[in-house]
């Protein structure tokens, strides 16, 4: 028998499995302890034939557990598996693995604790995953737990936080584990988790170094590795993308080489629709496709031209040699001046009825909104932070979580994966606006407006004057949602906002007392106030001026264009006046 980790994909339902039937089992007592903690006890399985795949002989409720979660979006690691070998009696192998996991704390800090004592004895990893039944990866799993702050332990010990965040707390030193700490701690503050984390922790880049095409000995920049050895991401994302693209010319370069007639690198996370292209070998002029997402993935598409190329190409080599016998261009059906009548008729018909049907002209925007086409231009508002401690804090905030969870939700709807970036953002692919649209048909209306939200927001540029307008008429409590944070108050420079800012929160003697204080002085009294440190009396529920709706400005010297923009637009929201 030997153990590991065997990714899902890989595996499949034996149908020797003797529960195994057409209805998925029940797995409603064992998915929130998997969700929380991961598959502890193994799977029994065997190879099937097939390279690097597996039957499940046993563990076929861990295996659709495991599935649902990963069909909800999110990651699942490889699971736990005891692979029997030829001659292995199935029944003593579980009840070997059910022994052997029955003598191991269920507690995962106990386990830390466990396989600590074991190491210092002269135990090696090998030693402790034979003894307990379980694969080597797992116990360093749980030996990584004693490089976190021992906070943090007790609260995974006490499920109040999920395995998912504690893998990417891996990834941090003991100071910024102490940053999320002090959020985790304070009610009044959002602390990130899970994917949020993960972008928290990495300044918004989370480019895992599973996507390079270079070896990663030769890559100059830094790397971030968690403390299970298992995941690392890029730290430096334009670094990264000078060495990925740099492998992707190389990559170009070598296909052409080779005889390849062309090799198309595709725009940034356009995606390549085989349905639009016909497969052709590298002989007949078959081209490279090469396609590259945000997520630094990148996958080649060898042996295609499009079907308009592959049609050319075929009349071509009926007509022989086109030096000597160029084919025969066939007449179309109709002129092209036949056809713009016909278009242009057609059109007039279907807006005309389409003026009657309002529900259908509202998913038909929101279907141009998402998707595009040659007339629609709609572009997902890229909150560029310019730097890391702004994208840090931007993760970090309750709103950003919250619109996060929304667009999973609306993604769901549209039958997309909720690990896209965003909703909106379409090429204008001819095919995928009508497919958007057909899937807008299916919705009610409330389903629609809920998919709409999302994509106003997407596509609501920040710092303009439609935020002002919309957060005054929607009453947005900016309190409920963020608080001054480190960021915010390091990026205060000015002494005369930082003494009207300190007369805000503590009032006219306050601010004339310490008039004369440096701009970090008055700064830091402002935030004693604010979290109620020092010995300052906490001022529940402060907002700057910068922040409420509507935005002021704390000096006279202009130059804070939220407040500016408000000022324009605000006639234009202001209730009636009475005769």
């Amino acid at each position: 028998m030997q153990l590991a980790h065997i990714d899902l994909g890989k595996l499949t339902v034996s149908p020797f499995n003797m529960r195994d039937g057409k209805l998925a089992p029940d797995i409603a007592d064992i998915l929130p302890s998997i969700r929380q903690r991961g598959i502890v006890q193994p799977l029994l399985v065997r190879e099937n034939g097939s390279p690097d795949t597996f039957e499940i002989v046993a563990g076929r409720r861990r295996y659709y557990a495991a599935k649902t979660i990963a069909d909800e979006g999110q990651s699942v690691e490889p699971l736990p598996c005891a692979i029997m070998e030829p001659g292995d009696d199935a029944a003593a192998l579980e009840a070997s693995l059910i022994e052997n996991i029955a003598r191991l704390d269920p507690d995962e800090v106990s386990q830390w604790e466990t396989f600590t004592r074991l190491l210092k004895a002269g135990r090696t990893v090998a030693d402790i995953a034979a003894t307990f039944g379980i694969t080597e990866i797992m116990v360093k799993h749980r030996l990584a737990l004693g490089n976190l702050l021992p906070a943090i332990r007790n609260a995974y010990r006490r499920d109040e936080i999920d395995a998912e965040s504690v893998r990417y707390l891996t990834l941090a030193n003991k100071e910024r584990q102490k940053e999320w700490l002090a959020l985790f701690n304070n009610p009044d503050i959002y602390a990130p988790h899970r994917g949020q984390l993960k972008a928290w922790l990495l300044g918004g880049q989370t480019i895992s170094t599973k996507a390079a095409l270079f070896p990663l000995d030769t890559y100059a920049g830094q790397i971030v590795a968690d403390l299970f050895g298992e995941e690392s991401y890029f730290a430096d994302a334009e670094a990264f993308w000078q060495a990925q693209n740099e492998a992707i010319a190389g990559r170009k370069a070598a296909y052409l080489e080779a005889g390849w007639s062309d090799v198309i690198v595709l725009d940034a996370n356009r995606y390549f629709h085989s349905w639009e292209c016909e497969k052709t070998p590298k002989k007949k002029g078959g081209k490279v496709f090469i396609a590259v997402s945000r997520q630094g993935d990148v996958a080649f598409h060898e042996g295609y031209l499009t079907t308009k190329e592959a049609r050319r190409a075929r009349s071509k080599q009926a007509g022989g040699d086109e030096e000597t016998a160029a084919p025969k261009p066939s007449r179309p059906e109709v002129t092209s001046a036949i056809q713009t009548y016909i278009d242009l008729h057609r059109h007039a018909a279907v807006r005309s009825a389409l003026a009657d049907h309002l529900g259908v002209a509202l998913r038909l925007m929101v279907a141009h909104a998402i998707a595009g086409s040659p007339l629609w231009s709609v572009k997902p508002e890229p909150q560029r932070a310019g730097s890391e401690a702004i994208a840090a804090s931007l993760a970090g905030c309750a709103a950003q979580a919250a619109f996060a969870q929304k667009r999973r939700e609306v993604l769901a709807l549209l039958g997309q994966s909720g690990e896209q970036e965003t909703v909106s953002g379409g090429n204008g692919d001819d095919f995928w606006t009508p497919s958007v649209f057909a899937r807008l048909l299916a919705l009610c209306d409330d389903d629609v407006l809920r998919v709409l939200s999302v994509v106003m927001g997407e596509t609501m540029q920040a710092g303009s004057a439609i935020v002002e307008a919309v957060g005054m008429h929607l009453n947005v409590d900016m309190g409920a949602v963020w608080q001054p944070d480190g960021t915010f108050f390091d990026l205060i420079r000015d002494k005369e906002v930082a003494n009207a800012m300190l007369s805000n929160i503590a009032g006219t003697n306050v601010a004339e007392a310490n008039i004369s204080e440096k701009v970090k002085t008055q700064k830091q009294i402002v935030r004693d106030f604010s979290e109620g440190t020092n010995g300052r009396t906490k001022v529940e529920n402060w907002l700057p001026a910068w922040m409420a709706f509507p935005a002021r400005a704390y000096t006279e010297r202009g130059g804070f264009r939220t407040a500016e923009q408000w000022a324009k637009v605000a006639p234009l929201f202001a209730p009636p006046t009475a005769e």
